[in-house]
């Protein structure tokens, strides 16, 4: 989800779902040792809870940066031992680091010791081509002595050679039941699930095997899937309308273009926001409209509510 889930975009998705963890994009490591911390780090209160995920494979530096994410007030650090993509592989982290379980428990343990808000990670059932079972369990077992007790996994095995990371998320095949053993296998721990899940049916059908369900590119297309997701946690939805979801970004974007963060830069992230009713396409094309850019977004939104 890099350049998707930045803080305009969780605060959006917080306006749909109050229970719903939010993850920030993967952050480097030296993205924060050697940049722009408050670029990276910034978020508004609204979004908690919310996880900083960080990419490295440094104890050391990931320690400093898990410290940096408790000073900034994240409610959980998240090491990315998922994202396959060769940039990623040079810098010697996200999927590759699963070929290393001993390198990922000392990172683990560093952050752990450093910070007091929980240390997850995030990782695939395998890499390349093995199939084994034992590859993942084993890396989780050894995390866990670590200290880690939540783990995402993404049920499909991260190919770090031949795919693009697009092609890597239909590519190779799901493989469910590799997650639902985990969980079996370690009672104990927090086994959440990733990947290929697009409905309520199949969010009630995994919550029976694991404990939590991560989603990604279907939230972010059909974000208004998320407004019932409280409910599926026993919680009353927020009540608002998309209308009233939409006014309170408007509203946003005004606050926002105080510290000149310009409105299409936040509005980019609410475009699925009609999806499936009559006029999205035209109310988006509004939202989209690159003449608009210098007019207030409370007028570009009265233009779109025109084409709806």
């Amino acid at each position: 989800m890099m350049d998707w889930t930045d803080r305009h975009c969780r605060y959006f998705h917080r306006l749909l779902s109050k229970r719903a963890r939010l993850y920030t994009e993967m952050v480097t490591t030296g993205a924060l040792l050697h940049g722009n911390v408050p670029r990276h780090l910034d978020f508004d209160a609204a979004e908690h809870p919310v996880a900083l995920q960080l990419g490295g494979s440094e104890p050391a530096d990931l320690a400093k940066c898990a410290r940096l994410g408790v000073e900034w007030g994240y409610d959980e650090i998240n090491l990315n031992c998922g994202c396959p993509s060769e940039r990623v592989q040079r810098g010697a982290f996200g999927a590759c680091l699963m070929a290393e379980p001993a390198l990922v428990a000392d990172c683990v343990k560093a952050m752990a010791d450093a910070v007091n808000v929980p240390v997850t990670v995030k990782h695939r059932i395998g890499i390349d081509k093995g199939e084994s079972y034992e590859f993942v369990r084993d890396f989780v077992g050894t995390v866990a002595e670590a200290g880690c007790r939540v783990f995402i996994v993404h049920a499909r095995n991260a190919w770090l050679k031949g795919l693009s990371p697009k092609e890597n998320r239909e590519v190779p095949p799901l493989r469910y039941a590799m997650v639902h053993r985990l969980k079996q296998e370690f009672p104990d721990l927090v086994i959440s699930i990733n990947g290929g899940i697009t409905s309520d049916a199949q969010l009630a059908e995994q919550l029976q095997h694991v404990d939590g369900v991560m989603l990604g590119r279907e939230a972010y297309h059909h974000p208004w899937w998320l407004a019932g997701w409280d409910a599926l946690c026993g919680d009353e939805p927020p009540p608002r309308s998309r209308e009233e979801v939409e006014a309170a970004m408007v509203g946003y974007m005004e606050r926002q273009a105080s510290s000149g963060t310009p409105w299409h830069s936040v509005a980019r992230h609410m475009m699925g926001l009609y999806n499936g009713l009559p006029g999205a396409r035209r109310w988006r094309q509004v939202w989209s409209d690159h003449r608009l850019k210098d007019r207030p977004p409370r007028e570009v939104m009265a233009l779109a509510h025109e084409k709806l």
